[in-house]
């Protein structure tokens, strides 16, 4: 298993390092052969009005699939513990719906995306440049599942909501935890012409 530990706002010293691997190789412990890397993010919040500023994010891949959880307290440690803990809970959860089922039909990722070269330029005679309000691109392979397998990775990636591929129509959707409970699936309508 590959572990990678990064800092912002604080530096990340030996008894840190040595800390953070003891807790996530007990979490992961269970799961080596689901587990192929796992990056964890520690940061310390620097504004004053700020109670719980020390965070840890934590993130593992596992067979094609990204567990991730993060936590928030007043004790860089404390946050490593409950993060560590949550992390063990979402993966013994993982393991537990695989092994129920009987039959292994999920693709990895990695397998469903097909290297094809690009033809021609992307961008024509323009210079490249991202809208000053776009903080962060993020690009990821969309395998098409079911709403229930959506659901699971959502569960799983520890977000509001999570973006996917549905396999029944094709169409990129959005499954995401209503505030007053439950889950909504966004999907795409055709657009309506009037005549």
């Amino acid at each position: 298993m590959k572990l990678l530990i990064q800092g912002n706002n604080i530096d990340v010293t030996e008894s840190i390092h040595d800390y953070v691997e003891e807790k996530l190789e007990k979490a992961v412990k269970h799961f080596q052969n689901l587990a192929t890397k796992v990056d964890v993010h520690l940061s310390v919040a620097r504004n004053s009005r700020i109670s719980n500023k020390h965070k840890a994010e934590v993130t593992v891949y596992a067979n094609g699939t990204v567990i991730r959880a993060q936590e928030h307290s007043e004790n860089l440690y404390a946050s490593i513990d409950l993060v560590s803990d949550k992390i063990t809970r979402q993966l013994r959860k993982y393991k537990e719906r695989n092994l129920a089922k009987k039959t292994h039909t999920t693709e990895k990722t990695t397998d469903v995306v097909e290297e094809k070269p690009v033809d021609g330029s992307l961008i024509s005679d323009r210079e490249p440049e991202l809208p000053t309000e776009v903080v962060r691109m993020k690009y990821f392979a969309m395998p098409p599942m079911s709403i229930e397998n959506a659901l699971e990775q959502l569960q799983l990636v520890d977000h509001d909501f999570y973006m996917f591929a549905n396999e029944q129509t094709g169409e990129i959707n959005v499954i995401y935890q209503r505030n007053h409970g439950g889950f909504g699936v966004i999907q795409p309508r055709a657009a309506h012409t009037e005549e």
